[in-house]
């Protein structure tokens, strides 16, 4: 694990879930903050159980300045549709988790797992945000920043899958597995065709080849 400092890393969960939001995370690394986490073992939230993530999750709220970005799906839908393209998508939260976090910081580096074209973000950041220096990298979890931000963005993924699922009285899946699709199944069965639009990420293949005959959306 790498304690890039002074920097800001980001990270997003729920890309690659049919269901719930997609959430960007940032967590700016001053100097300490790793030696005051260490203990925790602080690495990829793709690696620990989601139990174990929301506990993480408290405690780097606690010493670390961070940043989330949620964005349900009806606004994800809204744009996906404006954008057309998924990284385009990304990029416009990524940066508006920079932004957040360069208002209280005085961070000049931004850490980022590599996706798409590197000038989707650069395009999406305003005025402040174009004049850091912005890394882009495979497998930038090496980075405790970017691991941090990883946790913080999968535990706000499950709270916000959990209050979803609460809301509409329906147990939403994970992923984008057949889990996902038995789960599309039952709920087009129980609440109808209108509250995908609501819950999950319409662009999916998921939506095409479990509805395609549909005349849904």
């Amino acid at each position: 694990m790498t304690a890039s400092v002074p920097a800001i890393g980001v990270d997003e969960s729920g890309k690659g879930d049919y269901f719930g939001p997609l959430v960007i995370a940032g967590v700016f690394a001053e100097k300490g903050l790793a030696e005051r986490l260490i203990s925790l073992n602080i690495r990829d939230s793709k690696l620990i159980s989601d139990n174990k993530i929301l506990v993480l999750a408290s405690e780097i709220k606690k010493h670390a300045k961070h940043s989330v970005v949620v964005i349900g799906p009806k606004k994800y839908n809204e744009l996906y549709a404006k954008f057309k393209n998924l990284n385009k998508l990304l990029a416009w939260g990524h940066a508006r988790v920079i932004e957040n976090l360069l208002e209280v910081t005085s961070a000049k580096k931004v850490i980022s797992d590599k996706f798409g074209d590197d000038k989707f973000i650069k395009a999406a950041l305003m005025e402040k945000g174009k004049k850091i220096e912005l890394v882009f990298e495979t497998k930038a979890e090496r980075h405790f920043c970017v691991a941090a931000a990883s946790i913080l963005a999968r535990a706000e993924f499950l709270s916000q899958l959990k209050t979803l699922s609460e809301r509409i009285g329906f147990d939403l899946p994970k992923g984008a597995s057949k889990e996902a699709e038995v789960g599309v199944l039952r709920l087009k069965r129980s609440k109808g065709f209108e509250i995908f639009k609501e819950v999950a990420k319409l662009h999916f293949k998921t939506t095409a080849k479990l509805l395609e005959n549909e005349n849904l959306f």
